[in-house]
């Protein structure tokens, strides 16, 4: 699977946050060490790309390695997943007290905290998870640990835009494009479609129409983060389908028809390649591509070999009339 997707990021993108929920999961320095190997390994000939490695958050991550593997500049963030929450987070956090100390060390050594914003709690309605877990977990973390830099993966509500809009400079969030596109209509109405289900699950329209307007205002904020996920066609097309929506092969001309569409097209750099990096304290990249729009749609991708497998890959359900090509 990694040798079948990665190209598509190495394609359009120079760098990339890689999530650690593998199985078994990214938990320590010598874990993402390992995983960093594996990914340049499978690079195609010619591409350029950096992997921004993460490691997995959980009760007994040792805050000594983690130290360690930002001192080494190998870290560059760790994810918080509350046990259950999404795709192979079994060995996610239960007790958040009990990543006081991790915390504690993110804090001082000045590494971001990247959240996947969801309580698990049963009692909890799934479309009211992300608004619960600003009021349970984020706001307590916010403000036991002022300091520490907070990303608030892939936000899905008015709810999470509000709060990232009023919360200070060390909290941001990323969006996702398919959460731009879709509404909770296009896995629900018409029959079950599996390939548009994902977590955090797509909300109401209201939901939508404010992700947009947060992604396409140049807030420096809000920022990109694909959190495109390659599960097999036949793991999706199940009685137990698999969350998770496949859009880098086609991320960046559907980011250019929603911003078009906003008449924000002024704000897609920032969205896309400039607001993450300064989150992070990186530079932006030297290297740049060059958006056109042409008549002739862009040939839409259905699937994808991997392997045995095949991976069905997202369909905006408009024509994909941004095209893209390297500077010279």
């Amino acid at each position: 699977m990694l040798k079948a997707v990665l190209p598509h990021t190495s394609a359009d993108f120079a760098r990339a946050i890689i999530m650690p929920n593998l199985v078994p999961p990214v938990v320590t320095t010598g874990d993402a060490r390992a995983y960093l190997e594996r990914i340049l390994a499978a690079l195609p000939e010619g591409h350029v790309f950096e992997p921004l490695m993460t490691l997995y958050l959980t009760e007994s991550t040792d805050p000594a390695d983690v130290e360690a593997g930002v001192r080494d500049g190998l870290i560059k963030a760790l994810k918080l997943y509350p046990a259950g929450a999404t795709t192979n987070s079994d060995s996610g956090v239960r007790s958040i007290e009990a990543i006081y100390p991790v915390l504690e060390t993110m804090s001082e050594i000045d590494v971001p905290l990247c959240v996947h914003g969801e309580v698990t709690d049963p009692a909890v309605d799934i479309y009211d998870r992300e608004a619960v877990f600003i009021e349970r977990v984020l706001d307590p973390i916010r403000q036991r640990f002022p300091a520490l830099r907070i990303v608030m993966e892939h936000i899905t509500t008015e709810d999470g835009v509000a709060y990232v809009k009023g919360a200070g400079d060390k909290t941001g969030a990323t969006i996702t494009t398919h959460h731009l596109i879709i509404n909770r209509n296009a896995y629900l109405v018409g029959g079950i479609k599996p390939h548009y289900y994902c977590l955090p699950v797509a909300k109401r329209e209201k939901h939508r129409l404010a992700l947009r307007a947060a992604a396409t205002s140049g807030n420096p904020k809000f920022f990109l983060g694909t959190d495109s996920a390659p599960h097999p066609t036949k793991a999706k097309e199940s009685a137990c389908g698999c969350a998770g929506i496949y859009t880098s092969i086609n991320t960046i001309s559907c980011l250019a028809q929603v911003f078009e569409d906003e008449g924000a097209l002024e704000h897609l750099e920032a969205f896309a390649s400039l607001n993450g990096p300064a989150f992070y304290k990186l530079p932006a990249n030297d290297e740049k591509i060059r958006l056109f729009k042409s008549d002739k749609p862009r040939d839409m991708v259905q699937k994808f070999a991997a392997g045995e497998d095949d991976v069905t890959v997202f369909d905006p359900g408009f024509p994909l009339l941004w095209h893209h090509e390297p500077v010279a």
